[in-house]
């Protein structure tokens, strides 16, 4: 078959690494980068570092708001579509790649493959949750990280095939984790020592794009023990120098700001901290997978089982529940929620047997 992927930022560029591989063993693969992450550092180095093929086509679809973005992203795939003629669309997560990348393909009556279906906060608010939602009833196959999200999916009776495969995120993780365990030359970079410092992430629109919120992120992490080392997103930075706040962070004793980082920096600054405090719903799932507390900046998480097995918890923007839930001891168990490092392998399997059974 020939299948036509559509990815557009830092943990979708992730995702398809662990699967881009393995499919082009078996199919023809036109990568689709939409340019949703257009910044070298979201997304350049992560084809560098993680060996993921150059992209085919380049659609150069950044900035805006969610609609027009979507809008330009719906615009150009269209005739791209018309062009190439896959079998099938294959998506991952839940950005507005994914679901232009989802809905262009239906509307052209493309199947569609979403990997990490089911996911859910039941936050309608975010505009990841309507992504999310929307690109599962437009998909053919969902290939979902746990049961819970199996269950949501069927919830929902949505009309494609459900399988659980596990997470390809945890492939990654697993082929790079001892690497990050012994490589400590990020932690001598910033002058920190394994597990005496907090990694501080954000950029969810809800946190950084509302002036009264950002300020509330900055005292929070005023309140936060330090070190503290904060890779600022290229839209938390242009946000923090719009209301006049950047300054104020970067005063902060003991606050590192810097660039994002690679997936290997990232991975070993993660896998020795105290603890992560993001809004992220991919580095909440980073932070479980290392074993490292996560404090997520937000009322609500698709990751619920990070937050039920005690890893995760919701604070939303209170220092005072962030730091008791920096205080907390870490649980005792740690089970194994999204996979056991194959979920690549069994993804491709049933892209597979969409092959076999006629995907038009």
């Amino acid at each position: 078959m020939k299948i036509l992927t559509v990815v557009g930022n830092r943990p979708q560029f992730i995702k398809a690494a662990a699967v881009s591989g393995l499919l082009r063993e078996h199919h023809e693969e036109v990568l689709v980068h939409t340019g949703q992450h257009y910044d070298d550092s979201l997304s350049e180095v992560f084809f560098s570092e993680l060996g993921l093929a150059r992209p085919d086509r380049e659609l150069g679809i950044g900035g805006g708001s969610n609609t027009s973005q979507t809008a330009r992203m719906l615009a150009a795939l269209e005739p791209l579509l018309a062009v190439e003629q896959p079998d099938a669309a294959l998506v991952y997560g839940d950005t507005n790649s994914t679901l232009a990348g989802a809905l262009a393909a239906a509307q052209a009556q493309v199947p569609v493959v979403h990997v990490e279906a089911g996911m859910r906060s039941f936050e309608r608010m975010m505009p990841e949750e309507v992504n999310r939602i929307l690109s599962d009833h437009l998909s053919a196959l969902l290939l979902c990280s746990s049961d819970l999200a199996a269950k949501n999916l069927n919830a929902e009776s949505v009309t494609g095939r459900v399988e659980v495969v596990g997470d390809v995120m945890v492939d990654v993780a697993m082929r790079w984790a001892a690497r990050a365990r012994e490589d400590t030359s990020a932690l001598a970079t910033y002058d920190v020592e394994p597990g005496a410092y907090v990694l501080v992430t954000a950029h969810r629109a809800g946190n950084v794009d509302n002036a009264a919120r950002l300020d509330m992120l900055v005292k929070l992490v005023r309140a936060l023990p330090v070190p503290i080392i904060f890779p600022l997103h290229p839209r938390t930075r242009t946000r923090l120098q719009e209301y006049g706040l950047l300054d104020e962070l970067d005063e902060i004793d003991g606050v590192t700001l810097t660039e994002p980082f690679g997936y290997f920096e990232f991975s070993t600054l993660l896998t020795h901290a105290r603890a992560v405090v993001t809004d992220s719903g991919g580095v909440q799932k980073e932070a479980y997978l290392a074993s490292v507390p996560c404090v997520t900046l937000r009322v609500s998480t698709e990751w619920v089982e990070t937050v039920e097995t005690g890893w995760n918890t919701l604070v939303d923007l209170d220092p005072p529940l962030a730091l008791a839930a920096l205080d907390r001891p870490r649980p005792a168990g740690h089970p194994q929620l999204y996979g056991d490092g194959h979920a690549a392998e069994r993804c491709v399997e049933a892209i597979d047997a969409l092959s076999a059974g006629g995907a038009r």
